[in-house]
């Protein structure tokens, strides 16, 4: 696949507070909707959870009105270090991408960046047009980190 063919969004963000504190909050899907830009998008968002409680083989599947639905599957989890997880969106209409976090000590600090990336689809080019997947999602991968630092930081650990 060529280059023009794929995309990444990423941003990040530094968290005063041990790599754990952040991976943590990541690892564990359950903890996603005290940080993820997309938890509050519908007052009766339907989740379920499968598969392993934390770390690879965790599922998370949601259902909104807004948010459309999707499933989620934690593929990799190296512990404080790097999450990779397999995202499908099937409405508003399919995707299939890749959500990876990666957790850098930087002194008594945690540098988290969390990308995005997958195939440029037909549908995909289709929207584009009408507005740009960075413009888009960037400001939520923004908004989610600004989250996941003020929840890792007013934690016991990151004292």
């Amino acid at each position: 696949m060529a280059a023009n063919e794929t995309f990444r969004i990423e941003r990040s963000t530094v968290i005063d507070a041990p790599p754990q504190a952040a991976f943590a909050l990541v690892d564990d899907f359950h903890r996603w909707t005290a940080w993820s830009p997309w938890e509050k998008l519908d007052a009766d968002l339907k989740r379920a959870y499968s598969g392993a409680a934390s770390g690879v083989g965790a599922v998370y599947a949601w259902e909104g009105k807004k948010s459309g639905s999707g499933r989620m599957e934690i593929v990799t989890a190296e512990p404080a270090s790097r999450i990779v997880i397999k995202l499908d969106f099937i409405k508003p209409f399919a995707a299939h991408n890749t959500a990876e976090f990666t957790f850098a000590r930087e002194g008594k600090r945690t540098r988290v960046t969390w990308a995005m990336s997958g195939p440029v689809t037909l549908m995909s080019k289709i929207m584009g047009i009408f507005f740009s997947t960075e413009k888009f999602v960037g400001p939520q991968f923004e908004d989610g980190l600004a989250n996941m630092k003020r929840v890792a930081q007013s934690e016991p650990a990151a004292a």
